[in-house]
């Protein structure tokens, strides 16, 4: 080592520094990469992949290879430190000293804490490069690593450890896929992420949600004059109507109005005509998923049901429509009474009141007002204000439930028609 000149120590140890810093950023590289991009890449044929997913494979092997080398490597450092130290300090008491203080700065710096941030900062573009030469390398340290694994997995047996040395594909759930979608907001549309987190909570919404409300349910009474029945039919915004007769409890079934236009056309348009035209009812039991009761429609080719309790007692109708907007979003055209929520400034700077229809449901709320009312209780706004006050309000009344204070403008009929929330208003919405 005398012999051999300063000049060239000194590069030496620059590569062994360099060659340390790069297998302690291929460390991290391969460790944070995204296995699930690499195993899609791979399958596309991607040889980078191929060889990443390789190495993947046995994660023992990988960091047996990169932690032999990186220690040998290391230990080659310190030894030509100290060397390069006495020829440039002599054989003064303080030269190893110093030596090492040095080489442990570099190594800090140069060998750990600078590749492994860049490592992790771009772990799959480094991960689809770094194979091609940690696969020859592996191969090459076989038997070394062989060896070495002798003694690890004798150690481990000691201590009653279980050797994992084949790494299994990480097991994604939907937690795992909603925080994904959530993480790449900026790579996805707005409306699209909004459609796909919809979609984690169709096991968790159930039909009681979404559906109807019974006191909204417009249908048709067999036993009203002829002319009332008319006029409903040419009044009414829904193609698809619930027909009874007499008793809104003993339902006939559903009518969908196109059925009635030869009818119509005709003259021949009475209760007898109606009743002919009537679909079966299709009966949806409380409690459904969305999901399950989507599956259901598909299967039963059907768009309209009636959910009911236990009793049999009808609670709400339930369409396909109302399915596809808990996934995709509200349709453009609302019925009337479907106003979109508009915030009013009060006098108090920073705070702003929005008019709620007492039947609104609580989970269109704190989607629309970024509200966090709770979804275990009462579906709509009328229900949580009744719930929270065990009586039936009158108008004027102002209460605060879960944070957010409220009035009631009106209530009629037991029921809370319309309401005023107070909130902050919302930045630049």
């Amino acid at each position: 080592m005398d012999d051999i000149p300063l000049a060239t120590q000194l590069i030496t140890l620059v590569v062994l520094l360099l060659l340390s810093g790069f297998f302690a950023m291929a460390e991290t590289a391969m460790m944070v990469a995204n296995r699930h991009r690499l195993r899609h890449l791979a399958g596309e044929g991607h040889r980078g992949a191929q060889l990443a997913n390789h190495l993947l494979g046995r994660v023992d092997r990988l960091i047996s290879v990169v932690l032999i080398a990186n220690t040998l490597i290391n230990a080659a450092a310190a030894m030509l430190t100290g060397h390069v130290a006495l020829s440039l300090l002599g054989a003064e008491n303080w030269a190893l000293e110093a030596g090492t203080l040095v080489v442990t700065f570099c190594l800090l710096v140069f060998s750990e804490i600078t590749p492994k941030v860049i490592g992790a900062t771009y772990p799959d573009w480094l991960a689809l490069r770094l194979g091609y030469v940690l696969v020859p390398l592996q191969r090459i340290g076989r038997p070394v690593v062989w060896f070495i694994n002798l003694f690890v997995s004798g150690l481990l047996k000691l201590l009653r450890l279980e050797n994992q040395g084949r790494h299994e594909p990480q097991q994604v759930s939907a937690e795992d896929l909603r925080a994904m979608v959530l993480d790449a907001g900026h790579f996805i549309p707005q409306q699209h992420q909004s459609m796909l987190l919809n979609l984690f909570e169709l096991e968790r919404i159930e039909v009681d949600d979404i559906m109807t409300p019974r006191g909204e349910i417009e249908g048709i009474d067999l036993q009203a004059p002829l002319a009332e029945i008319q006029q409903q039919l040419a009044t009414s915004f829904h193609t698809r109507l619930l027909v009874y007769d007499d008793d809104p409890d003993n339902v006939v079934g559903i009518l969908h109005q196109r059925r009635l236009l030869a009818a119509a056309i005709a003259g021949e348009l009475d209760q007898a005509a109606l009743r002919t035209q009537v679909a079966e009812p299709y009966f949806i039991p409380a409690g459904t998923t969305i999901y399950a009761q989507l599956q259901f429609f598909q299967e039963n080719r059907q768009r309209v049901g009636l959910v009911v309790d236990e009793y049999g007692e009808i609670l709400g109708l339930l369409t396909l429509e109302d399915i596809i907007e808990e996934i995709v979003g509200k349709f453009t055209t609302d019925t009337p009474g479907q106003q979109k929520l508009a915030w009013n400034d009060t006098e108090v700077p920073g705070v702003s009141t929005v008019l709620i229809d007492g039947a609104c449901t609580l989970r269109d709320l704190n989607r629309e007002l970024q509200l966090n009312f709770p979804l275990d209780g009462p579906n709509t706004l009328n229900g949580l204000i009744l719930e929270h006050l065990e009586d039936i309000p009158e108008a004027g009344l102002s209460v605060k439930i879960n944070g957010v204070p409220m009035e009631i403008i009106q209530a009629h009929n037991r029921r809370v028609r319309m309401v005023r929330i107070f909130s902050p208003r919302l930045a630049d919405e």
